[in-house]
């Protein structure tokens, strides 16, 4: 028999007995047995119900973490232009001017034949006549230098005489000859005091061009 079959007669019988004596000793059974008696469902025949637990759940809570970056501003700084542009230094260029050199050698020649004797081919002649003629040209160029330039020696220690030269030296003015090794101080032999022009006094000139007449040329009639 299965559980949704009704049972026998006979079978009824045997629980009816049965259940007489177990209501008879057990309270609870009778008042089960009564509010089935009353009417109400039995548990079995009654459609299960949907119960639902609300289970509780931790709230997702969204955590926002905001990492301070630092701001990158752009900043404009204003430069004088002064310092964009590196300082220069001017130097002014000397360019040698033709007449002053052409003053010169027309002095030169003038009072010493000095082109004469450069121009002319000396091989012919013996050292003594050359010897002559040098001595003329000698007093000449003496005579030039000493009306129209003031010079003076650049050291003022005598020639062959043991000098100390410190840093800072004037290089336009001392040149270092032989082994020249390292940093100043230079200690060495004199061996040429040098020459420096402390004044110039050659003559205005009037016509450039006729200062490129170097020596005119003579016709004897």
């Amino acid at each position: 028999m299965t559980a949704n079959t009704p049972p026998s007669f006979l079978s009824r019988i045997a629980i009816a007995i049965g259940s007489f004596f177990a209501i008879l000793g057990n309270g609870r059974l009778a008042a089960d047995v009564s509010r089935v008696r009353a009417g109400e469902a039995f548990a079995a025949d009654v459609a299960p119900r949907e119960v639902r637990v609300e289970v509780p759940v931790e709230k997702i809570v969204e955590v926002r973490i905001e990492v301070p970056v630092e701001k990158i501003v752009e900043k404009t700084v204003e430069v004088p232009v002064e310092k964009l542009i590196e300082k220069t230094v001017e130097v002014e260029k000397l360019v040698a001017t033709d007449s002053a050199a052409l003053q010169l050698l027309g002095l030169m020649q003038r009072e010493a034949r000095f082109v004469d004797f450069i121009q002319e081919d000396v091989a012919p002649y013996t050292d003594a006549e050359i010897g002559a003629a040098a001595r003329v040209v000698h007093e000449g160029c003496r005579k030039v230098l000493r009306e129209h330039f003031t010079l003076s020696p650049v050291c003022s220690e005598a020639e062959g005489s043991r000098i100390t030269l410190q840093a800072g030296f004037d290089a336009a003015a001392v040149r270092l000859t032989g082994n020249v090794v390292g940093q100043p101080p230079f200690t060495g032999t004199l061996s040429h005091r040098g020459w420096l022009a402390t004044q110039v006094k050659l003559p205005q000139l009037t016509d450039i061009q006729a200062a490129k007449v170097i020596a005119q040329a003579e016709v004897e009639l």
